[in-house]
């Protein structure tokens, strides 16, 4: 099961790679929507994700998997994401 350490170490990822100054980790919630209504990230904040999470990680998505939308969907999709790519050592999705 992820940890809130890897919930907070997500949070943290994507305020440096999309640069968001304006907040800090306790301002996200592990279910708020990461695009649209909650955080409000859009397609180009995907793809920088998407990049962190491999450069960090290792994880490497096909855009055009029709899961990657469910994995994007809040941080507590991606910390599961993240979670199990570490427990069964695969290198894409």
């Amino acid at each position: 099961m992820p940890t809130e350490a890897l919930h907070t170490e997500l949070k943290a990822l994507i305020i440096q790679a999309l640069d968001l100054e304006d907040l800090t980790v306790e301002d996200i919630n592990d279910s708020d929507a990461l695009f649209n209504e909650g955080l409000g990230l859009d397609s180009i904040d995907a793809l920088e994700i998407g990049v962190a999470l491999q450069k960090r990680y290792g994880i490497k998505l096909n855009p055009e998997a029709d899961d990657v939308k469910r994995h994007f969907a809040s941080i507590t999709d991606l910390a599961a994401l993240v979670h199990n790519h570490r427990m069964d050592g695969r290198e894409s999705e």
